[in-house]
């Protein structure tokens, strides 16, 4: 053991800043070099705590860090930023060591400071800008590909799997458009933290922009593992909810996985494909995890194809020409076979690809965003039909129109409507507007505030699909709606099913309770319909009927079925 004079000796004569404290972390000495560093002279300093020099520019969180290191290993070192004396601040390179007893109980600390100097945490400040992402301090985009291209080396080099997630938030928009852009921020902070605390400490978790996270699991010893921190990240996010201010939140994943080396061997094609997986996520409900296959290519392919034509074709629409047209489908009663009303269906009808049934080109509008222009020209373009039907002497039946969950979170819906409307000189009660049942209750507050809206103007509201959603019959009695639209699927087998059958009586009896018409969708023989009316179905729409007709035949249609004068 050195001789007590000489360890006097190096801590008054050493360059670097010396600070001890106490085990309650009190100072109780400092050498000259501190003095030098920090302005403050021994008998100022002696007594308080090194919160003194706290310059409040390090965050809490690096500081509840370091203290924790010292307790389970006894050292910590890092950058800081101090205040001086003068008020100036500087960045300190920290040596915090803990001094134990015989007892091996704390009984002093002692720090070390090295001043680093202006330039170097300039250049910190820049790398670390560079590579990270400011709102989660997660590494960016730029420095998961350069650890990315690691994970690949190692990989090759080892002989080992590795697996790459793409974890997209469902509904993210949704928080960002109803609550507000801070508390979306707020709620990826918050997933951001719970991703890192679901991975190892090897794995990478990164942050590639918006709502999209990236997870890299390297040295993995097969798809099982892989599976198996999917589920854990899938708990971690969506079964305990986010505290975000005043709100409390559920933030549920998507997940796309791709394996090195079964899926690719580069960075880039990793990420493509868990792309693919992801996106098959979201098309398998949400809230899960899939696995990269062979086959999800062509179907990437066959939905860029036809985004690329949607775009192009949403793009044409003018006021005089449109690449869509509009087919109608009568509603009839089922006493007279007379037609009550009419359903707009939209049809695109492309040059290369030729007829593109709307069960393929909606969801990929609702997806981009594109039902947004394409659902205000539907409504004008419904308007200017029943417009040529009043003219045509046509009455005393309304158009019903189908509303998107994106169309329904538009502020500028009740104007659109209102406008067109306006522009072809007709009354609220010419337009009937169909929202489904799971549109209704994804977002049931704003749904009530748009439909009331609508009611108070005049306009009759459809539930559509009924049956087929999660819907809470508590909460739709409340909603302004005037009809039940029946689904087709509960008619098809109504014959042969008993449950489909109890599932239709229910729904007559339960909309006749609730003062609602029932419209049942889907019927195509002579069977079902005896069997609807006898259940006291309102009206009737189906093939039995009427196919969709096109804008061009309709009122031919209509002639031969007028109701009768109100």
């Amino acid at each position: 053991m050195l001789p007590t004079e000489v360890l006097n000796r190096v801590f008054l004569q050493t360059s670097e800043a010396i600070v001890v404290t106490d085990a309650a972390r009190r100072i109780i000495a400092v050498n000259p070099a501190f003095s030098a560093l920090t302005g403050y002279t021994a008998e100022e300093i002696i007594g308080h705590t090194p919160k003194m020099l706290a310059s409040g520019r390090t965050d809490d969180s690096t500081f509840s860090a370091m203290w924790q290191a010292v307790a389970e290993t006894g050292i910590w070192s890092g950058e800081i930023w101090d205040r001086r004396k003068d008020g100036s601040q500087h960045p300190v390179w920290l040596v915090l060591s803990a001094v134990h007893d015989g007892k091996m109980a704390i009984s002093n600390y002692i720090a070390t400071f090295t001043d680093i100097g202006e330039r170097i945490e300039t250049s910190r400040q820049l790398r670390h800008l560079a590579y990270h992402d400011p709102l989660t301090q997660l590494p960016n985009r730029l420095a998961f590909e350069s650890q990315l291209t690691l994970s690949i080396r190692g990989a090759e080099r080892d002989h080992t799997q590795l697996a790459l997630m793409l974890i997209d938030l469902d509904h993210f928009k949704t928080v960002n458009d109803t609550l507000g852009h801070q508390v979306g921020d707020e709620l990826l902070k918050s997933v951001a933290q719970r991703l890192s605390q679901s991975v190892r400490a090897s794995d990478i978790v990164a942050r590639l922009g918006g709502d999209e996270f990236v997870v890299v699991l390297p040295e993995i010893d097969s798809p099982t593992m892989a599976s198996a921190i999917a589920g854990k990240i899938q708990r971690a996010l969506a079964d305990v909810s986010h505290s975000v201010g005043a709100h409390t939140l559920y933030a549920t994943p998507s997940i796309g996985i791709s394996l090195f080396p079964a899926d690719g061997c580069d960075g880039q094609t990793l990420l493509r494909n868990a792309d693919m997986a992801m996106y098959h996520a979201k098309d398998a409900g949400r809230n899960n995890y899939q696995f990269y296959a062979d086959k999800m290519n062509e179907a990437a392919g066959e939905r860029l194809q036809m985004e690329n034509a949607l775009r192009q074709a949403v793009s044409g629409i003018t006021p005089v020409n449109s690449p869509f047209s509009l087919h109608f489908q009568p509603q009839v009663c089922p006493h007279n076979g007379q037609v009550i009303g009419l359903e707009a269906l939209a049809r695109w009808e492309h040059p290369v690809m030729g007829h593109i049934p709307p069960d393929r080109f909606i969801p990929v509008a609702e997806e981009t965003g594109l039902i947004q222009p394409l659902g205000d020209w539907i409504f004008w373009e419904t308007c200017r039909n029943i417009r040529t039907f009043r003219d045509a002497g046509l009455e005393n039946f309304r158009v019903a129109v189908n509303i998107s969950a994106q169309q329904l979170r538009h502020e500028n819906l009740p104007l659109v409507v209102r406008g067109a409307l306006a522009c072809y000189d007709l009354r609220p009660s010419d337009l009937e507007l169909e929202i489904t049942e799971s549109t209704a209750m994804q977002n049931p507050e704003l749904t009530r505030s748009v439909l009331d809206q609508f009611a108070a103007m005049g306009i009759l509201l459809s539930i559509d699909d009924f049956g087929t959603g999660y819907s809470s019959l508590a909460y739709l009695k409340h909603l302004p709606i005037h009809r039940l639209k029946l689904d087709r699927s509960f008619v098809r087998d109504i014959q042969t099913d008993p449950n489909d059958a109890a599932i239709c009586s229910a729904t007559v009896a339960l909309g006749h309770n609730l003062g609602l018409e029932v419209v049942a969708e889907g019927v195509e023989t002579v069977e079902q319909r005896d069997y609807l009316t006898a259940l006291g179905c309102d009206i009737l729409q189906g093939y039995l009927y009427s196919r969709p007709i096109p804008a061009g035949q309709i009122i031919r249609y209509l002639q031969t079925h007028q109701p009768d004068p109100a």
